[in-house]
């Protein structure tokens, strides 16, 4: 299983101490008017020390990359977010709710499985009532089993392999 990279190469990597702190990030972020993330201090916080592995607004960032497309430094902001959770959740720190998307997409290959409303909403849009995925393919959900085992994922997230 290949490990998580250092904090301190998550910040070199994203060039993240070239942050100046103008909140861009944080006025373009759609998550950020919704939930507890402010992009621009979580930037700061990673910047800053190994604590933001611990920071549950780390795991609210959607990854649209807005902040990222408008930061006028460059900084890879959710490349960075997105390499510190990897950290966190090599070091146990995932939400429960996102351990049990986890577990879900490891016993059903996909983070939501599909349930009777949702197909009877695809048939009213005119659509399959199953998506192109593992539900419309069953055999394929042991190469999804298969992929998930090969990089350790139920170790990192604690669910069954």
């Amino acid at each position: 299983m290949a490990g998580a990279p250092s904090i301190e190469e998550v910040i070199e990597d994203f060039n993240v101490l070239k942050c100046m702190q103008c909140g861009v990030c944080s006025g373009s972020c759609p998550s950020g008017r919704q939930a507890s993330l402010n992009v621009r201090r979580l930037v700061r916080k990673i910047g800053r020390d190994h604590a933001a592995i611990s920071d549950e607004s780390l795991w609210m960032c959607t990854t649209c990359y807005n902040c990222q497309e408008r930061c006028p430094r460059g900084i890879a902001i959710v490349d960075a977010i997105l390499a510190v959770r990897s950290i966190a959740a090599h070091e146990g720190l995932i939400l429960e709710r996102h351990r049990q998307v986890a577990n879900l997409l490891q016993e059903h290959g996909h983070a939501v499985p599909i349930d009777d409303a949702h197909k009877e909403k695809r048939m009213q849009l005119g659509l399959n009532s199953l998506p192109s995925t593992v539900h419309s393919h069953p055999d394929d959900l042991k190469d999804v089993k298969l992929l998930l085992a090969s990089c350790g994922f139920g170790d990192i997230t604690g669910g069954k392999e």
